[in-house]
Formats: C-alpha cells, structure tokens, sequence
C-alpha cells in the first residue's frame, strides 16, 4: 500500500521550478505578436530568463538552426565574465538588452530580450552546442541565460511583468481574438 501512496505523492509533487521559483512573463515582446518571455525568480534574487511556452520558436514543430549570443561586432554575451562574490565584471543589462538571438530552420530569426534590468552573471553555452534542448525543456536545461537583479531594485523588477494568471489571460484574449479572424 505504501508503494502506491508513493508513487501517487511522486506524481502530485511540485517541480523544482514550481516549488523554488516564480514565474513571472513578459508578453508580445517589443510589440511582437506571441513573442512572449519567461523570468523565474528565485527566493535569492535570481532570474532566469527562458521562453514563455507560447513563444512562436516552441509552437508548430518548428527547429532551431543556431543560436547566437553574438549581438553586436563588440558585444558577445558570450564574453562575459563575472568574478567574486559580488559578480563584478558581469555586463549590465537594461530591461530591452538583447540577450541572443535564434534563427529557426524557416529563416525565421527571434530575439530574446533580458525582461529586467540586472547583471549578466551566466548564458547558457549548452544550447549552442545542443538546440533541441530550448525546444524539449525550455524552463530547465534549455534556459537563455541567469540575471542578477541590483538588490535595491529587486522587489521593482516584477511591476512590469505578469503574474502567471495575468499571462493566461492575454493568452486566451489572443486564442479567441485569432479565431475571430479566421
């Protein structure tokens, strides 16, 4: 009988994500249709920035082609390095700083903006190397990159992003408003 009261509270149980972090969105990002970004928050002040499950680059089987922290000819995320215990070095990032940028195998080429202002500690040099992970687990192995929030402005970072409920709901405005037009 324990065997199944087990596997049933396994089953039931939160995800590490669930139960240590927040969810925090940010919709149609820069004004872009269902681009839409992810921020979980952790108790710490840390954010790690991933894609919204709605985003257009997990929808339709689509596959990536390559992923590029390169953003500019002097600025490479990938470049960044932070040191002791105060992440000095880490490059600074305002709330519209492109943090990479995907092309899909369509061409089609997405930006993935930080959402929050804050100190690049770490980008994830793993989805370069394997893509499929962004698309097979977006919130965990397959994240963009970790921010730090300045520890004066971390309680003001989430005024422009929605909850988990608020999200849901631009999400379904934006299910019937396209089914309107179909």
């Amino acid at each position: 009988m324990d065997g199944i009261e087990q596997k049933d509270t396994e089953a039931n149980a939160p995800s590490v994500i669930d139960r240590y972090y927040t969810r925090w969105y940010r919709a149609d990002m820069k004004g872009n249709p269902c681009e839409d970004h992810c921020i979980l928050q952790h108790s710490n002040r840390l954010c790690v920035i991933t894609l919204a499950e709605t985003h257009p680059v997990l929808q339709n089987g689509r596959t990536i082609k390559n992923i590029n922290y390169q953003i500019s000819n002097a600025c490479s995320r990938l470049n960044n390095k932070v040191s002791g215990k105060s992440k000095r070095g880490g490059q600074f990032l305002t709330d519209f700083a492109p943090l990479c940028r995907i092309t899909c195998t369509d061409e089609t080429e997405y930006t993935v903006y930080s959402c929050i202002r804050g100190r690049l500690l770490e980008v994830n040099e793993s989805i370069l190397e394997r893509p499929a992970l962004l698309l097979e687990k977006p919130s965990t192995e397959g994240y963009i990159a970790v921010i730090l929030p300045k520890f004066e402005e971390s309680k003001s970072i989430t005024e422009n992003l929605l909850t988990r409920e608020q999200f849901e709901s631009v999400v379904s405005k934006r299910s019937v408003a396209q089914s309107q037009t179909s």
